[in-house]
């Protein structure tokens, strides 16, 4: 073998981690660089070509190789759960500036489709929510460790214990109350403004994660209830108010997402005016040509670049990814699609297991990893038209700087975890094999004395 072949094998070696998952993560890019290059030509601007499109596309799996490298070599607990502690004073300005911040600037607030979404700066969308669920996982894998076995030093806490004013934190359920529902119940309410589906969906994840980090049935059950009585408290300010207030919760609970595609055709027949005409139409195309899409593409697919319904869909490349995948590559490529995921949830599950008894670890890469698989699951359910639409992405796939990024970054952590935890399994490993070779050296010399006491009764 040649020097450059044994460099090269070197350099696969060096690559700790789960290699599952280091599969499952590059499968996922090359997957969102091919659909991307042939999905929707609603993402050129200007006079780009479909070429400009994919350098731009690979820009940003650049940034997120970078971030997904960048998480792996970090090699301290101690700094995730630095940067965990603080993720929620994160989330809350981001929410807060979101909800309340300047319409207008360099940096300000921005709506889409009327909800409050995205953080403009110089032009650039950042999609908060993306950042909010990631960060969230981590603050809540902290916040149940610190509770439960008083690693985090809840410092706040202690001191104002001391007090009398609030002497009640001393017990374990107030500091679950203050650490771990307070912040689920604040993130939940400063997220309405941009989209129920979104929040529900956000809040499952967390409700997830308090359970895995060793939440009891009975808390659960509390924080459940105080999670139902606050929506309830939402949703009776906006009817106080006329719907100015949580707008987004008058699109819930007018149940339009949940008609059926025959009621919504219906609808369409019926309409009066050019106006209403048209927008009846917009909302029954995408969920339509979406199905469209799943039927026609058989059990190999039209075959790349040869979707006709990404014409008929907007949102193609975002909240539709799978149907243009199951249209171009048939049930064969769904299937590659599902697999990945799937074989995600299962090396999740494995890297959980040898964490070993750190809480925060396990907590962490289990919530992680019921982001990214449930986040598709449900995208695919909406795409065959199982659930109504949620406008959640097809992680790693679907077009999207800001969830792209985010869901590298969470990619990195999984594995940087992956990685401590097989260094604590080889030096195990390790540490038995020395207490076995002791053993063998000690049955050796015991061999050896015996078989000189017999040689010395057989000379007598």
């Amino acid at each position: 073998m040649t020097d450059a072949g044994h460099k090269r094998k070197g350099m696969i070696e060096r690559l700790e981690g789960d290699k599952v998952v280091w599969i499952i993560v590059l499968m996922l890019i090359l997957i969102s660089i091919v659909c991307i290059f042939s999905s929707t030509s609603r993402l050129l601007s200007g006079g780009e070509t479909r070429l400009d499109m994919v350098v731009r596309q690979l820009k940003v799996v650049a940034i997120g190789l970078a971030a997904i490298f960048g998480c792996y070599f970090i090699k301290s607990l101690k700094f995730y759960r630095f940067i965990a502690r603080y993720s929620f004073l994160i989330c809350l300005a981001l929410l807060l500036f979101l909800d309340f911040g300047p319409r207008d600037g360099f940096i300000h607030s921005g709506a889409i489709y009327g909800a409050r979404r995205v953080i403009v700066v110089s032009g650039k969308q950042i999609f908060v929510a993306e950042i909010v669920k990631v960060l969230m996982v981590l603050y809540l894998a902290w916040a149940t460790e610190a509770v439960k076995t008083g690693v985090g030093k809840l410092r706040l806490a202690d001191r104002l214990a001391r007090t009398k004013t609030f002497s009640w934190m001393e017990g374990r359920g107030a500091r679950s109350a203050v650490y771990i529902y307070l912040p689920f119940l604040l993130t939940c309410v400063l997220m309405l403004p941009g989209g129920t589906s979104s929040t529900l969906f956000c809040g499952f994840i967390m409700f997830l994660t308090i359970l895995i980090g060793g939440g009891s049935l009975k808390d659960m059950f509390r924080l459940m209830l105080s999670g139902i009585a606050v929506l309830a408290l939402c949703y009776g300010l906006f009817l106080f108010t006329d719907g100015a207030v949580f707008k987004r919760l008058g699109t819930a609970s007018s149940g339009s997402r949940w008609v059926s595609l025959e009621e919504r055709e219906a609808r369409y027949k019926a309409a009066g005016s050019p106006e209403e005409k048209q927008r009846q139409l917009d909302t029954l195309r995408q969920q339509y040509s979406a199905r469209i899409a799943i039927k026609q593409g058989g059990p190999i697919g039209k075959g790349p670049g040869q979707s006709t319904q990404r014409y008929m869909v907007p949102d193609m490349a975002e909240d539709f990814m799978f149907s243009f995948i199951v249209e171009e590559y048939g049930i064969l490529g769904a299937l590659i699609v599902i697999f990945l995921y799937v074989s995600l949830l299962a090396r999740g599950s494995l890297i959980v297991r040898h964490c070993n008894d750190d809480t925060f670890a396990k907590t962490c890469v289990a919530g992680l990893v019921l982001l990214i698989s449930l986040q598709a699951f449900l995208h695919m359910f909406v795409n065959a038209g199982i659930i109504p639409m949620t406008g959640q992405t097809l992680p790693l796939i679907s077009h999207g700087t800001s969830s792209f990024l985010c869901f590298c970054g969470a990619f990195g952590i999984i594995l940087s975890f992956s990685r401590i935890a097989q260094r604590r399994i080889e030096s195990a490993e390790n540490e038995a094999k020395s207490l076995l070779s002791g053993r063998d050296d000690d049955v050796r010399e015991g061999l050896d004395d015996l078989d000189a006491f017999e040689s010395d009764n057989e000379m007598i």
